[in-house]
């Protein structure tokens, strides 16, 4: 198995970190690739040239970066094309499936929010899978079992759909240890976008192995909802207290930023 990243951006759009720095860090986590998808509003035809041929000119045979976009459709939801790079005019989630599909990708809801879930259950149309884990959305302590839930119901109806684990990367010092393990043999795009269409591929995060399926122990997704609650709760005084800073002007210091962007 290989391991990889999924869900990271780069200074292409709103990432810190070039392709250059990317690799460097990644390969140096023992990673074999890295499935990039910087936002498709910051593209147009030049640019998506540049994106590709950088990223194809900093891949061999020890890292391979696989070019994507994250597509951004109505009502805030986003929609990740892991290995696809085509323009989608639409802002329909269900057409942005279609579409990444037809150009050879793997179609994932990133980060999809609460309030969205039944909103979700209503698509005729659903995706390869839901990212159940996105270690920036979330936090890096656990994510929500409510996703996972969604993701069963959903698999009621499309049972081939499986939980994706990204990290979401813009920033140089976010939490980057949610990895995936890919069942191939080799860290081309072909045989990575395969393993993650069929679900060959595992997330791992320190000792936690985490299925494609999404079907999760009950204790886990017990001891996750409780370091979930522990974690929205420290955040969301830390955004209070950010919020009131901003209110009197008092900006909080870029040191301190990057610490709370490492602990969570």
């Amino acid at each position: 198995m290989l391991k990889g990243v999924l869900h990271c951006h780069s200074t292409y759009s709103d990432g810190d970190l070039t392709l250059a720095q990317l690799r460097e860090i990644f390969v140096s986590a023992g990673c074999r690739f890295l499935c990039i998808t910087d936002h498709a509003e910051y593209f147009d035809a030049e640019k998506t040239t540049a994106y590709e041929r950088e990223c194809e000119q900093r891949s061999d045979d020890r890292f391979r970066f696989i070019a994507g976009l994250e597509y951004r459709c109505m009502n805030g939801m986003h929609v990740l094309g892991y290995g696809t790079t085509s323009p989608i005019a639409s802002i329909d989630p269900e057409e942005v499936f279609r579409q990444i599909r037809l150009a050879g990708g793997v179609a994932v809801i990133a980060h999809p929010r609460d309030d969205a879930f039944a909103w979700i259950e209503t698509f005729e149309m659903l995706p390869d899978g839901i990212e159940t884990w996105n270690s920036k959305y979330d936090g890096r302590y656990a994510p929500r079992p409510g996703t996972f839930a969604l993701l069963g119901r959903l698999k009621a109806r499309r049972p081939s759909m499986t939980a994706f684990y990204g990290q979401d990367l813009h920033w140089r010092n976010q939490y980057r240890g949610l990895f995936t393990m890919a069942e191939c043999e080799a860290a081309d795009r072909a045989s990575v976008l395969r393993a993650l269409g069929r679900g060959d591929y595992v997330g791992v995060k320190d000792d936690l192995r985490l299925p494609s399926s999404g079907e999760l122990d009950p204790d886990l997704l017990e001891q996750f909802a409780r370091a979930h609650s522990r974690s929205r709760v420290l955040r969301r005084w830390i955004r209070r207290v950010k919020a009131a800073s901003d209110r009197i002007g008092l900006a909080v210091p870029a040191a301190m930023k990057a610490q709370l962007r490492r602990i969570f």
